[in-house]
């Protein structure tokens, strides 16, 4: 969002501030914008007072610059007589002192008549200058910055920015931080997301790493534009860090949506994401529980369709009427008895020596389905010694099943081994464990006592 000074409110300030032939007497001229609090003008005091040196001035320079000057200071002055004479002006221009001071007036020109032109080229020469008070340089930078940023200049705009961001620059309506989003959207308009997006996300772990605040703004602006221009892998690092700072419902699904909208993912990994979907209540419509239906199939994972069946029915979300769920929710019953009946012998095939990879997975599968994570980690954990095993998968599931557990730290390393198509879910469980682990962190001996003595 860009924040843009009012015309109107130029001209105001440069009404107020258009004694400029006092100025250049003592070399205090400022710009129209200059800050009308008492803070400011205190501080200019203090610049004032600590440049005792004299300002350079020659006899041509106050000679051009004297009719302009006389111009402005009359509210119904030529100001095309005033601009017509500023070329020589500026020609004659040629101590610092000078170039600030005609700066200025030039400044004040294009405030009155609204020539941003004219307002940027006087900025820049106060700027160039070097003659800008301390408390200004920030200000002044900012305004160049806008001024470049309305005429279509980002790249120039971006120089000047930064150097209001260095000068710790802020108002009454703009924070040094969120000069840091207009940066970023200086990239945005030039449709250089991905240095926008990681100049967004640097500002975002620098904040964070301060133990500050993360306005949820940053994160929804960057994701907005990156889902928009389907810009990756960046997204998926907004979506992880937003999520974890801001884990809602409506966020989860949010983020859930935004990985299934960005990919095309086969019935193994939707499956994977519809779990932690289904975890964090974030599948709301029939349509979802028909796709974790499929996904999971009643003929495989007999168990898990039942419950995800009957919590679509509690929750009224899936009509009992609907003919495809009622009939996966039979077969998923029919299935479970004779599915518990042969679990002693997968087990114990699962951990023969020579045990296959089909057989190993299935059990992982089987067991995880049943609920029993254990051995569910146990079975994925021997598959993930095996070579041929298709590794992304396995450590995902090997993940789920530890976070089952509560073993949110061990999952968290295996998520972290994931690649590949994978990696956006892994990203997502990554979220999901480190929320789990903070939300079960064993309370402070100290904090225990003080809850106890006060109940």
């Amino acid at each position: 969002m860009f924040f843009f000074v009012s015309n109107q409110r130029l001209r105001c300030k440069a009404r107020s501030h258009l004694a400029l032939a006092i100025a250049l007497a003592t070399g205090s001229a400022v710009v129209a914008t200059g800050f009308a609090d008492p803070a400011h003008a205190m501080q200019r005091k203090k610049d004032k007072r600590q440049k005792e040196e004299r300002a350079a001035y020659s006899k041509e320079f106050i000679e051009a610059y004297t009719p302009i000057d006389e111009i402005m200071k009359n509210e119904g002055g030529d100001i095309a007589a005033a601009k017509a004479l500023v070329p020589a002006m500026k020609a004659l221009a040629i101590s610092a002192d000078e170039q600030f001071a005609g700066g200025n007036i030039v400044y004040n020109i294009g405030a009155r008549t609204q020539d941003q032109a004219y307002q940027l080229e006087g900025m820049k020469m106060m700027i160039n200058s070097g003659k800008t008070a301390p408390a200004q340089i920030g200000q002044f930078n900012f305004i160049a910055y806008q001024l470049l940023t309305v005429a279509g200049q980002y790249a120039e705009g971006r120089t000047y920015l930064q150097n209001a961001i260095d000068a710790n620059f802020s108002s009454a309506n703009i924070s040094t931080e969120q000069l840091r989003v207009n940066m970023a959207e200086s990239f945005f308009s030039e449709n250089r997301f991905e240095e926008g997006l990681d100049y967004l996300s640097s500002a975002i772990e620098q904040r964070k790493a301060a133990g500050m605040e993360v306005d949820e703004h940053w994160y929804r602006r960057g994701l907005t534009v990156a889902y928009n221009n389907e810009v990756t892998p960046h997204v998926y690092d907004i979506v992880t860090t937003w999520i974890v700072d801001y884990p809602s419902q409506g966020n989860w699904r949010d983020a859930i949506n935004i990985t299934r909208n960005l990919n095309v993912f086969e019935h193994p990994e939707m499956l994977d994401l519809l779990r932690l979907g289904f975890r964090v209540d974030a599948i709301q419509e029939k349509y979802e529980y028909i796709d974790y239906i499929e996904a999971a199939d009643p003929r495989r994972l007999p168990k898990e369709v039942e419950e995800v069946i009957q919590h679509g029915y509690d929750t009224r979300r899936v009509s009992r009427d609907d003919i495809f769920v009622s009939d996966s929710l039979r077969t998923a019953t029919d299935r479970i008895e004779s599915d518990l009946a042969d679990l002693p012998a997968l087990e114990s095939d699962a951990r023969a020596d020579d045990a296959g990879l089909r057989t190993v997975i299935a059990a992982g599968d089987t067991f995880l389905n049943y609920g029993e994570s254990a051995k569910a980690e146990e079975f994925y954990a021997k598959a993930a010694d095996m070579p041929e095993a298709d590794r992304n998968l396995v450590f995902t599931r090997l993940g789920i099943s530890q976070v089952e557990q509560g073993k949110f730290y061990e999952a968290i390393a295996s998520f972290a081994q994931i690649q590949g198509d994978r990696a956006p879910i892994a990203q997502l469980w990554i979220a999901f464990a480190k929320q789990e682990a903070a939300a079960n962190a064993p309370v402070p001996a100290e904090a225990e006592a003080v809850a106890s003595t006060a109940g």
